[in-house]
């Protein structure tokens, strides 16, 4: 297969880069900075952003979009988290959920909830899934009709009543729009009994609760969302009812787990370049550091590793742009991509020495956002759903 990028690609990664350099890298530690809560987010970088296209990017063409393939986004992905990881995220989460509202909403929903996203550029969308007593078996549910979604849905009517809390939800403090993952039947197993809502900010009964401080991505907002007797209209829901688990399959759960491996493959970037920068310009003993045979070893770990991954992040945006049937590409890659990050964002504070471990905030920055993967979107549990899959 060719990875060479054609013309339009090569725009968007030029585009990307010079967004990343220009805006998001300046803004980048000193946001960094700043305690948690609301303050971290910059709506001006957002709308810089989405006027670009960043906001946007994945949204079909033919509905108003840009409509960029896998190869393209998992590129501009990368780009961006060179300049900042948790900015990238803010951008790319709202793609996974263009992809789900072009698969699976009815044209009244589009009209109702895909125009508006389109036209405001502080439009960010959000997806709650995770709840304080349920998190990684909504990925990987076991055969327990205990497990899985808590949020209880109810059908009244015309309407649905939600209950529950929902907690980490990204976007969650300043989303316009989630898509809310909730337990409509619990006397079956979750896969069986979950519906999927559209639920727009204040909708009666929704409200966002604590917002989290994290060590890494901390321009990338997380919070609880509060669902108390809240009234929404059968319209809202996606697909059918108590078949999310379908909703919550196919091109969106793909890209999710490809869109962490795209952003993890910045921040190596970032740290290899910022290795060789900090290897070329200090010495020791007399020499540069590059002039020691140990720190040459470890950045070449660095590049070879960063260079490894690049290889299977384009290979699993390959394969998801060309329906490759039955790639774990899309799976492993996500998996794979947090122990090599892990490793290059370490051998980066190496390098630094002391300066890394007590003084250079950028080294420190890039192993606090890397610390992220060890957890996300259920890390190791992606192991396990392709280990289901080989059988």
């Amino acid at each position: 297969m060719d990875f060479a990028l054609n013309e339009e690609q090569s725009r968007w990664q030029n585009e990307a880069r010079h967004f990343a350099r220009e805006v998001l890298l300046p803004a980048s530690l000193k946001r960094d900075q700043i305690e948690g809560g609301l303050e971290p987010w910059d709506w001006n970088i957002i709308k810089q952003g989405s006027k670009i296209g960043f906001r946007t990017f994945a949204v079909p063409k033919d509905l108003g979009g840009i409509g960029a393939d896998f190869v393209t986004q998992g590129i501009v992905m990368a780009e961006l988290a060179k300049g900042d990881s948790a900015m990238s995220k803010a951008f790319s989460q709202n793609w996974k959920w263009s992809h789900l509202i072009a698969e699976f909403c009815t044209r009244d929903q589009k009209d109702r909830f895909l125009k508006p996203f389109l036209a405001d550029d502080t439009y960010v969308i959000g997806s709650a899934s995770t709840e304080p007593n349920s998190g990684s078996d909504n990925r990987f549910p076991p055969d327990d009709k205990t497990s899985g979604f808590r949020v209880k849905s109810e059908r009244k009517g015309d309407d649905w009543i939600l209950n529950g809390e929902k907690t980490f939800i990204a976007n969650g403090s300043v989303g316009k729009l989630f898509f809310v993952n909730t337990r409509s039947d619990s006397s079956v197993l979750a896969r069986e009994g979950t519906t999927v809502f559209m639920v727009p900010l204040g909708t009666p009964g929704f409200r966002i609760g604590k917002v989290f401080n994290k060590a890494g991505w901390r321009f990338y907002q997380n919070a609880e969302l509060i669902f108390e007797n809240a009234q929404l209209p059968h319209a809202n829901v996606v697909g059918e009812v108590n078949k999310g688990q379908k909703v919550r399959s196919g091109v969106a759960a793909e890209f999710s787990d490809f869109e962490l491996a795209a952003n993890a493959l910045g921040i190596c970037d970032a740290a290899t370049e910022y290795a060789m920068q900090f290897a070329k310009k200090e010495k020791r003993a007399g020499k540069a550091l590059w002039d020691h045979q140990l720190v040459q070893l470890k950045i070449h770990e660095m590049h070879m590793l960063t260079e490894t991954l690049r290889s299977y992040v384009m290979r699993a945006a390959w394969d998801m742009d060309n329906k490759v049937h039955g790639s774990l590409s899309p799976v492993l890659v996500m998996a794979y991509s947090s122990d090599v990050l892990q490793r290059v964002t370490r051998l980066n504070m190496e390098v630094h020495g002391a300066a890394g471990g007590m003084m250079d905030a950028m080294t420190q920055k890039l192993v606090r956002d890397g610390i992220i993967w060890t957890h996300l979107a259920g890390d190791n549990t992606q192991r396990m759903k392709a280990v289901r899959r080989m059988k």
